[in-house]
């Protein structure tokens, strides 16, 4: 991996930095009916330069770590850390993670809008367990109690602010359940 300075990020340079968030909203499952947490996060991507795959694909890495914390008792409850990618070529981002409970993510999507006067860039990702280009790895403990079906998140960069929703689509205590984060960070 080249980590020099000339590297072109495109759209996901804007993204490089410490972002911290105080009014997330967790929507969770829960055995009888969905939990709502309120949440406080921090999100890091740091530059991690461009990798050669195949001697015909360059991409530009961003690496990140995800912290967050419910606001009721400050105890975290979510960790993530992976990567995401820019292929300029293909124009395809890809947020490659994992996250400790034993699922793997690889989403994979486009830039659906970039308008550089407003300075707003907008990602969106998808996977799905049935999808052969963009999908999930599960252990089996999460494959048998809590699957996850499918994943789709959109990021919406603007100046200091960046905002997401995701949504991981569930099927967990005998139902399907749509779980979703969604949150307004600002970089510090």
């Amino acid at each position: 991996m080249s980590t020099s300075n000339e590297i072109d990020y495109g759209p996901i340079a804007g993204l490089i930095g410490t972002w911290k968030g105080e009014k997330g909203l967790d929507i969770a499952p829960g055995p009888k009916e969905e939990e709502i947490s309120p949440y406080y996060e921090t999100l890091t991507f740091q530059a991690a330069g461009d990798v050669e795959n195949a001697e015909e694909q360059v991409l530009t890495v961003l690496r990140y770590h995800h912290s967050v914390y419910r606001q009721s008792n400050n105890k975290q409850f979510h960790d993530q850390v992976g990567y995401i990618t820019w292929d300029a070529n293909s124009q395809i981002v890809t947020n490659t993670f994992v996250i400790p409970r034993g699922v793997a993510v690889v989403a994979g999507g486009k830039v659906i809008s970039s308008d550089d006067e407003a300075g707003e860039i907008v990602i969106s990702v998808k996977a799905a367990e049935d999808d052969q280009d963009w999908t999930l790895s599960q252990a089996p403990f999460m494959r048998d109690k809590a699957k996850t079906q499918s994943y789709s998140q959109t990021l919406t960069l603007k100046g200091d602010t960046l905002s997401y929703e995701q949504t991981m689509m569930l099927d967990i205590y005998g139902r399907p359940f749509e779980h979703v984060d969604r949150a307004a960070l600002h970089r510090v």
